[in-house]
Formats: C-alpha cells, sequence, structure tokens
C-alpha cells in the first residue's frame, strides 16, 4: 500500500563508512507523483537516500552538512512493473579507487552508466548509522505525501560493517540464467550491530539477522502478497497507454472518466494450458471481462496506441458484459449468463489447450459450463485461433474493478474463504477447477 512505510531507532552507532542494503522490489505504477523511496535516514541537512525520482532513474545520494557529499545517479530508468528487482547498494568510502566508494548492482549485475557519478571523498562518514537516528523504509526521513514507495518488497537486508558482493543476497538459476532471490542467506552474513533482515516471510518486520533489529509498521498497511521474486503473478500492465490508475499492486484499475477504455495483464497466455482468475466490482456499473489478443488492430494495439477499445468488439477479443452477463466475441453479442454486481465474484477459466473460455458467478459456472469437459467445450466460449498472444483484460467506464490473478486479495480485502486450489499456486475466493492454475511465472511452468 503506498501510504505504508516501516522504521526502526537504532540503539547504538553502526560503521558510517561500510555498509551494504539489498532489496528485493517490484514497482507498482509507472508514473509516481514524485519519488520511490526505498530508504532514508537523517535530517534535511544529513540525510543518506536510496530512491528513484519521477525520472525512473536510480539513486543514491548522501548529504552532510546540508551539501551534497555523494550522488549516484543511474543513466538506465526502471520502469517495468510486471518484474521484481534486486537493488543492492555497498558503500566503502575507505576505497582509495573513487569508483570503489560506491558500488550498485541491478539483478547481480553491476551498473557502470551513470547521468551523475559523485562518489565521495575517501572516509566520507555517512549519516546512516547514528543512534537515535531513525531507519526509514519505503518513505523518506519527512514522511512526504509524495515519497512514498508504492510496489512490494521483499528479502530487505541490510549488512553492517562490510561492502557486499550480490552472491550474498542472490544467484543466477542454472537452467533459466536468470538472477533469483537467495533464502539461505542468514548463514553467510556478518551482519554487524545494526544489520537487518526483514520482509522474508511476506509482511513480517521481524529480524531473520542475528540481532533481533525488529522494524515496526509506523503507518499504514503491511499486506502480504503471493507475488513474490520466486513466482510473479500477472498484473495489470502499468506501461501500456490505457486510460485509468492502477492501484493496489496494479491489481485495481479506475477510469473515471465516461469512456470505454481497457487494460490487459502483463503475463501473455501460452498457446497450451489451462488458467483461472477472478474479477470484482469495486465500484460502478460499466464493466467487461475477458481476454484479447495482441495483433494489429487488436485491443492491445489499441491500449498501446492511446486507442479507446473495448473487450469483445475487437477481433480476437472475449468479453463478459457485467450489466447483463452477455458474451461478446469478435463484436458479436450473445446471452450467457447472469448479471454481476459488487457483491460477485466474477471467476474465468481459460483452456488454451482447447481453446475454450468459461465464466462463473460466485463459483457457479455459467451457461452450464464444465471447465474439465476438454475438447467438448461443455458451455464454452470459443477463443478463436490467432497467430498473436492472448492476455487477460478489463474495460471499464468511469468504474473501478478488481482483479485477483491468484494473489488472494480484491484491492486491500483478502478472500472471504478461500477455495480449494490443487496446483498449489495462488489463492482464490472459490475452487479452481482441476487442471487449473495462475497465471503467474511457476504457473506458466507447470
Amino acid at each position: 500500500m503506498a501510504t505504508t512505510y516501516l522504521r526502526r531507532n537504532p540503539s547504538g552507532n553502526g560503521n558510517q563508512r561500510k555498509f551494504t542494503f539489498s532489496f528485493w522490489i517490484k514497482k507498482n505504477s509507472k508514473n509516481p507523483a514524485s519519488t520511490y523511496s526505498l530508504f532514508d535516514c537523517g535530517t534535511s541537512s544529513n540525510y543518506f537516500h536510496i530512491y528513484f525520482p519521477d525520472t525512473h532513474t536510480l539513486t543514491v545520494k548522501s548529504r552532510v552538512s546540508n551539501s551534497t557529499a555523494m550522488e549516484l545517479v543511474s543513466t538506465r530508468v526502471f520502469r517495468d512493473s510486471s518484474a521484481w528487482y534486486n537493488i543492492i547498494v555497498a558503500v566503502d568510502s575507505t576505497q582509495g579507487t573513487a569508483a570503489n566508494r560506491c558500488k550498485i548492482y541491478v539483478n547481480g549485475v553491476q551498473e557502470t552508466a551513470f547521468n551523475t557519478a559523485n562518489y565521495g571523498i575517501q572516509n566520507l562518514d555517512h549519516e546512516i548509522q547514528d543512534a537515535g537516528t531513525y531507519h526509514v523504509i519505503g518513505t523518506n526521513y519527512a514522511v512526504n505525501a509524495d515519497e512514498f514507495f508504492d510496489g512490494s518488497m521483499s528479502y530487505v537486508a541490510m549488512v553492517d560493517g562490510t561492502q557486499e558482493l550480490p552472491g550474498i543476497f542472490g544467484e543466477t538459476d542454472s537452467t533459466t540464467g536468470e538472477w533469483e532471490i537467495k533464502t539461505s542467506i542468514t548463514p553467510s552474513v556478518a551482519w554487524g550491530y545494526n544489520g537487518f533482515l526483514i520482509l522474508v516471510n511476506g509482511n513480517s518486520v521481524t529480524d531473520q539477522s542475528t540481532n533481533s533489529n525488529n522494524f515496526t509498521v509506523a503507518a499504514g498497511t503491511l499486506t502480504k502478497t503471493e507475488d513474490c521474486p520466486s513466482n510473479v503473478f500477472a498484473v495489470l500492465n502499468g506501461n501500456l497507454s490505457g486510460a485509468g490508475a492502477l492501484s493496489n499492486g496494479n491489481t485495481t484499475i479506475t477510469r473515471s472518466a465516461s469512456s470505454w477504455q481497457s487494460m490487459v495483464s502483463t503475463l501473455g497466455l501460452p498457446s497450451t494450458g489451462k488458467f483461472y482468475c477472478e474479477f470484482k466490482i469495486a465500484s460502478g456499473t460499466n464493466h467487461r471481462f475477458g481476454i484479447c489478443d495482441d495483433i494489429a488492430d487488436s485491443v492491445v494495439d489499441k491500449i498501446q496506441r492511446g486507442v479507446a477499445s473495448e473487450m469483445g468488439e475487437q477481433t480476437n477479443s472475449l468479453a463478459y458484459l457485467a450489466s447483463n452477463g452477455n458474451s461478446y466475441i469478435n463484436a458479436s453479442s450473445g446471452s450467457y449468463g447472469a448479471s454481476i454486481s459488487s457483491s460477485n465474484v466474477l471467476g474465468m477459466a481459460i483452456d488454451m489447450t482447447n481453446m475454450k473460455l468459461y465464466f462463473s458467478k460466485d463459483g457457479v459456472f455459467q451457461n452450464s459450463g464444465v471447465p474439465t469437459s476438454g475438447s467438448t467445450g461443455t458451455g464454452a466460449l470459443a477463443i478463436p485461433t490467432t497467430t498473436g498472444t492472448y492476455f487477460i483484460g478489463i474495460t471499464n467506464n468511469a468504474s473501478s474493478t478488481y482483479l485477483n490473478f491468484g494473489n488472494g486479495y480484491f484491492g486491500e480485502t483478502v478472500v472471504a474463504s478461500a477455495g480449494t486450489n490443487a496446483s498449489g499456486i495462488g489463492i482464490f475466493e472459490y475452487d479452481v477447477p482441476t487442471g487449473y492454475t495462475a497465471l503467474s511465472t511457476k504457473g506458466l511452468n507447470e
């Protein structure tokens, strides 16, 4: 939640010249109001700050006696709201070579290109380890409204007294070649006096290092999510041009304008496999739920170009209209199910193996649908063949809509009673049909 932050008041001084931070983060919004703060410590005249400004560049800034003492601003920008980043900031101001005094790594690779590269003087004492000066995670020292981090964090760590290498916090997967989280880091680290490791178990702020340097939730609500560095779930794609404000980990879309517009998932559907997700109306009456592909002049194409689009009206798009339960396929409507209101949960089972689509209302599949019927497709809508990739999508008009891709929430509200899910991937309100799973990186590999 973008009004939540954590803090801790150190009881004693640590090493102000040597320390390392590691964050696993997933940004939610493509256009922050001002700043996404990861960590801050200090005052207006003396502080150490790790953040993303509205330019999306990764910035590390140290201020001493009201002057900038060190500042690194990456050339690279970080806009991807679908992926987790491992951000490591490793400081050792005692180094004789300036470029070694602060090293930044992203997903195990050192950043070497900077718009600003001020590494500070040798033996610089950073404002970071003073007793009584709060360590703040998720906003700045002043708790400014436009500096809250809007996103998810996991495995947030600081090592006091050592400039660590990335291999402490992550490792390269031997099969995929991707940088992945290392969950067994505690035995390998000499944490130092103020070192800590939090957010290991979802929303736990209890320190998992050897120090018991626990944080507190100073404001807001710290929500646990199934979406994590080892299993990335689909969310709505904040990098597209579709109109509407995204929130709650890009699982809520709110459109104030009285015209139809769409938004689609970050992860596309493969050509085979079976997937399940849920929708719920947050406000308003104008909602369409369904899937669409990304070929020319499709819903996705129009979203990318900022052109108004509706699920079910373009080629290779299928939708369920909440107001009357009708289906829409390639601009053709038909009677299908019951209307949906804010009290209902609409489930969608997508059988890509057999190219069939099923909708349920509060756990009851409409049109006498049987998602396990395979090629028979009992009660299903037929998915048109395409050369493109299908995505899960929403169209709304002066309305707000929740999606549950398996995180177990509608907005900030946890599902009332989790249904069965044989795949073990994702938490949903109602039972997941046998053979179906969540649209996530693990689900795609099922």
